[in-house]
C-alpha cells in the first residue's frame, strides 16, 4: 500500500485519494466502538456513516472494520490506515507546537491534563511510537511500559505510576487469592504493560492462556465483560478492577527526549514533574514521590 500526502487533511493511497471525512469516522469508530454512536457524533445518518465505509473499502481491497462484541471496531487495516493518516496530522502541525507520540495510556494522560503548552499527540502502543520516534519526527515519546527503554539502554523520565487490575465478567467467581488464577483465559493488549502480569503468574508456577489478541484496552475490557470466563490485566489509571496483583505489576509511566534542541520539550517535562503532578494524580495515576 503506497501512501502520499495530497494535502492538509488527505491522503493518496495507491493513486486514489481519501479525505478527512474517511479519517474522522474512523477516529470516531476506534473511540465509540458504534457505528450508529459515530454516525451520531458526525452528524450523519448511519447509512451514509456506512456506506462510506463500504465505498473505502471496495476501492482499498481490504475490511476496515469488524464486528467486536456487540458493537464494531477496526481491524488491523484500519487502525495502521488510521495511524498513517495521525503521523501525517503531526508531520504538517505548527512548528512552534509540541509532537508526541506514545503508548494509549501514557500519550492519553497528557492529553487529558489541561498543559500550558501546545502539544499534538500520536496515540498507539509503544512499539509503534518507538518506531515514529526514530524517525525523528516527534518530539517526545512517552511510554506506558518502560521495556522498550531498558532493553536499549536509553534514558527515560519517570512522571507517575500505575499498576494493573484484573477485569472480569460481572457473573465470574471472585478471585480472592493468588492461587484463584490458574488455569484462567485472558485477553492480551499488544505493546501494553501485561507482561508484568504474565511473569508474575509463570513466578507462582499458574497456568494461563491467551485466548484473544487486541490492540486497546477498552477493547480487551468490551471483550471480557460481554464474555462468561475471559479475563485481562489492564491499566488501574483507567479501569476499576481487582487489584489482586497490584503490587507486582507496579510500573512507571514515563518520557523519552526525542528533540534535544527545543527548550521548550524541557520546559513541558518540568512541568510535569512539578506543577503537574496534581493534575496526573487527578486522572488516577499514581504521582511521583
Amino acid at each position: 500500500m503506497k501512501l502520499e500526502s495530497t494535502g492538509l487533511i488527505s491522503l493518496e493511497i495507491n493513486g486514489e485519494i481519501y479525505g478527512y471525512k474517511l479519517y474522522q469516522s474512523l477516529e470516531s469508530l476506534n473511540r465509540t466502538h458504534s457505528q450508529r454512536k459515530s454516525a451520531k457524533e458526525l452528524n450523519i445518518s448511519h447509512t451514509v456513516f456506512n456506506r462510506r465505509i463500504l465505498k473505502a473499502e471496495e476501492k482499498l481491497g481490504f475490511k476496515l472494520t469488524e464486528k467486536k462484541g456487540n458493537g464494531s471496531g477496526l481491524t488491523n487495516n484500519g487502525i495502521k490506515l488510521l495511524e498513517e493518516y495521525r503521523k501525517y496530522l503531526i508531520q504538517i502541525a505548527e512548528p512552534n507546537n509540541i509532537n508526541i507520540a506514545g503508548g494509549h495510556i501514557s500519550s492519553g494522560l497528557l492529553e487529558s491534563i489541561d498543559l500550558p503548552f501546545n502539544i499534538n499527540v500520536y496515540s498507539s502502543n509503544d512499539n509503534d511510537a518507538f518506531k515514529l520516534a526514530k524517525r525523528g519526527v516527534v518530539d517526545l515519546l512517552t511510554l506506558d511500559d518502560p521495556l522498550i527503554a531498558y532493553e536499549r539502554d536509553i534514558n527515560f523520565i519517570p512522571i507517575a505510576y500505575d499498576y494493573l487490575v484484573l477485569i472480569s465478567s460481572p457473573n465470574t467467581p471472585e478471585i480472592k487469592k493468588i492461587e484463584d488464577l490458574d488455569n484462567l483465559e485472558f485477553v492480551k493488549v499488544d505493546g501494553s504493560a501485561q507482561r508484568l502480569a504474565w511473569n508474575t503468574l509463570e513466578h507462582y508456577n499458574l497456568n494461563y492462556t491467551i485466548k484473544d489478541k487486541v490492540n486497546s484496552q477498552f477493547d480487551a475490557f468490551k471483550l471480557v465483560r460481554n464474555s462468561e470466563n475471559l479475563y485481562s490485566f489492564l491499566n488501574a489509571s483507567y479501569f476499576n478492577g481487582n487489584e489482586i496483583l497490584k503490587l507486582d505489576t507496579r510500573h512507571v509511566i514515563s518520557l523519552v527526549k526525542v528533540n534535544d534542541e527545543d527548550p521548550k520539550t524541557d520546559e513541558l517535562i518540568n512541568y510535569l514533574l512539578t506543577k503537574g503532578q496534581k493534575d496526573i494524580e487527578s486522572q488516577g495515576f499514581i504521582p511521583m514521590d
